[in-house]
């Protein structure tokens, strides 16, 4: 028990920081040995591991990334994010059209790859036009965060939920989208508020903005076009009602199935270290779960959140921040049954984990990608800097959320 408590314990930790001292290990590493080591342990026969690992939601996963990368590899991103810039003209307009182009990408594909492909446009425009990039680069990391919490195909955490819950794409985008799109627009006064030297000025953008535009490659027209048709296809299969996983796995199967694009460059694209994050954190997060120090929490933290939205949400950001957002609705799932309305339970959960990624600048990966991106261009963003936006920006947006879910 020591030892099985020991492993438990290094793997949250590990997961939580990113790291283990001492270790090359990562998210993906830590929390696959943990599962292993927890089998062996005996913490749980290998038979119950196996089936805590939650298969539509790894399927779900793997065909988003599919998906993104035939989008990525026929240039829809960066022609996407041209078009953004193209049309800036003022400080406050390059920074609405980042946040919008940011927020609505990362509601359709996952927010991770939005960062990794408008953060170099964005970075590169400022320097070149001569604005600060802080204010806009933060803001696209909160949009990406903010934005893809308004369905269940824009984050792994709702993607899991989704499965879990059995809510339906349209539901969810109904119930979740309205608090995400005033959470933006409040990001969006918050970012123009807590840099107002940046937006006092009046300067036009649109030469910069238009010259950056022609800089990308030229899209890739066939696979462009059959990847926006395999997503409408996907996004119209959602809204009849189709599940999700089904949906996403027969686009993806649409785009793999191709004489112009070899198989080997879809597949390098793909993160297959979120595949094995995924399959051992449900082993670890099982575990946890037969602990009795988490039967403890359960039945001493219960009564204190009771059925109270607020109180549920404050919880789900503290654990959120805690061990990270994915990790935290895992562990947070068994929750749900004590809740007389679960589909708001897990809406909420939804809703307080995705948005807890803004409190600082390692609350997401999204964060983080963009933080290491920018230094490419020698823009350093501080942990000060993202915290003037992302604490208020948290703050309020969870409390949007609180009262929409607590009068609807």
């Amino acid at each position: 028990m020591i030892a099985i408590g020991a492993v438990i314990g290094f793997s949250l930790f590990g997961i939580a920081v990113g790291r283990i001292p001492r270790l090359r290990m990562n998210r993906a590493s830590i929390a696959f040995a943990g599962a292993a080591f927890l089998i062996a342990l005996g913490a749980l026969p290998a038979r119950e591991a196996f089936a805590a690992i939650d298969l539509p939601t790894l399927v779900l996963i793997l065909a988003m990334m599919i998906i993104t990368a035939n989008l990525k590899l026929a240039g829809f991103f960066e022609l996407a994010g041209a078009f953004a810039l193209r049309a800036a003209r003022t400080p406050r307009a390059l920074l609405a059209i980042v946040m919008a182009s940011s927020a609505v990408l990362s509601a359709l594909f996952l927010n991770d790859t939005i960062c990794i492909v408008m953060t170099p446009l964005v970075a590169s425009l400022c320097v070149k036009a001569r604005r600060n990039p802080l204010p806009y680069l933060i803001g696209l990391a909160v949009a990406a965060n903010i934005g893809s919490a308004a369905t269940l195909i824009g984050n792994p955490q709702n993607m899991l939920i989704g499965e879990a819950s059995g809510i339906s794409f349209t539901r969810f985008l109904l119930r979740i989208g309205p608090p995400s799109a005033l959470g933006l627009a409040v990001a969006y006064a918050v970012a123009v508020i807590a840099f107002r030297g940046e937006f006092r000025a009046d300067a036009r953008i649109g030469g910069a903005g238009e010259t950056e535009a022609k800089a990308g490659r030229t899209p890739y027209k066939p696979l462009l076009y059959k990847s926006l048709l395999s997503v409408a296809l996907m996004l119209g299969a959602f809204l009849a009602g189709a599940p999700t996983a089904a949906a996403a796995m027969g686009a993806a199967a649409v785009l793999l199935t191709t004489r112009r694009i070899k198989p080997e460059r879809v597949f390098a694209e793909l993160d297959w270290t979120i595949i094995a994050f995924f399959g051992g954190l449900f082993v670890v997060a099982e575990a946890v779960s037969r602990t009795g120090a988490f039967r403890f929490l359960v039945d001493a933290g219960l009564p204190a959140v009771g059925q109270d939205v607020a109180r549920f949400s404050i919880f789900t950001v503290l654990l959120s921040n805690l061990v990270s957002n994915v990790p935290a609705v895992m562990l947070m799932r068994p929750l749900v049954d004590f809740f007389a309305d679960k589909e708001k339970a897990w809406l909420v959960m939804a809703a307080a984990s995705t948005y807890a990624g803004n409190l600082t600048l390692l609350g997401s990966v999204a964060n983080l990608i963009v933080a290491e991106s920018a230094k490419k261009y020698g823009v350093r963003i501080g942990f000060l800097d993202y915290l003037k936006v992302g604490l208020p920006t948290t703050v309020l947006t969870i409390g949007i959320a609180a009262a929409w879910f607590s009068l609807s």
